[in-house]
């Protein structure tokens, strides 16, 4: 069976435009971004040696977690400008270099991964998630795990993989939990209101003694603290709301994406209109075996 990498490819470009300096073509088009998302593409497959590997994008919002909560992710800031004009060509240099680059209009990008890491390990496949969002953490399993980038406050722990037993030391709960756990405590980044005060370690301590969030609800007049007691019982549809939010689809409404092959006759030109020259040259060496063609 095959090894696949499923890239989480908004939060890999978050990480090179901040991992760059703000490199500009002689026009003054920004090129930091297209620079780092390449040479951590490189970087991957030169590491992981992976037989496919699939990027995966956003392509506006979750229609279906915003009609259950119209605020979900209203509080992100906008992406910044020198950023925004470089995601195009991030998604071309991506197909091109046979990423393939998947979108849906409606659909997370989380809920597409999920789903084909899901498939990809229903048939046998061995797959890492490469991403340092917290909510794939539910996916891991024996044949999935996750891919966490160097963390920024201290890049020289360098690229690390969490498996099941990483999930629940990291967490607290096992990865079938996570979901769960998220919805109990909220999750800031998505702007979802978990139960005011409740953290991670209180929140690990009631599933170890109530087992699921529906027990934390019906254990509620026995939780500890019990300062949060009446606020469990009172915010118990919300938390059942929350976890709609915070449950990554296990169905994908695209077939399983194939492989892709790398197209250098439109790499090569592309990374010459960007004026990417040091990228260029080992692009050649990589896709053609020859230096000097452009």
């Amino acid at each position: 069976m095959a090894k696949w990498l499923l890239v989480d490819g908004y939060n890999m470009a978050f990480r090179a435009f901040y991992g760059m300096p703000e490199l500009t073509r002689a026009d003054g088009f920004p090129t930091g971004a297209l620079h780092g998302w390449v040479k951590t593409m490189w970087r991957l497959q030169d590491q992981e040696k992976p037989d496919a590997m699939v990027v995966f994008f956003d392509l506006g919002g979750s229609q279906d977690r915003l009609a259950l909560h119209p605020e979900y992710k209203a509080q992100r800031k906008e992406t910044p400008e020198p950023l925004e004009k470089q995601i195009p060509v991030i998604k071309e240099l991506t197909r091109a270099m046979g990423l393939v680059g998947v979108e849906l209009d409606g659909v997370e990008s989380d809920d597409l991964v999920a789903a084909q890491a899901r498939t990809l390990a229903a048939d046998g496949h061995e797959v890492l998630i490469v991403s340092a969002d917290k909510d794939f953490a539910q996916c891991v399993d024996d044949r999935i795990k996750i891919l966490l980038p160097p963390p920024t406050a201290n890049p020289k722990l360098g690229w690390r993989v969490l498996d099941a037993a990483g999930v629940r030391e990291k967490f607290g709960v096992p990865p079938e939990q996570i979901a769960e756990y998220l919805a109990l405590i909220g999750d800031t980044s998505d702007n979802i209101p978990g139960i005011n005060g409740v953290g991670p370690k209180t929140a690990a301590k009631w599933f170890e003694e109530f087992k699921s969030l529906e027990g934390i609800i019906a254990g509620a007049a026995g939780l500890k603290p019990d300062r949060f007691r009446e606020a469990v019982a009172q915010n118990a549809d919300r938390l059942r709301l929350n976890l709609k939010l915070t449950t990554l689809s296990g169905r994908s409404p695209l077939p399983a994406v194939p492989r892709g092959e790398p197209q250098p006759a439109k790499l090569l030109p592309l990374l010459v209109a960007m004026e990417m020259k040091s990228t260029l040259a080992e692009a050649e060496k990589r896709y053609t075996g020859q230096t000097e063609l452009f």
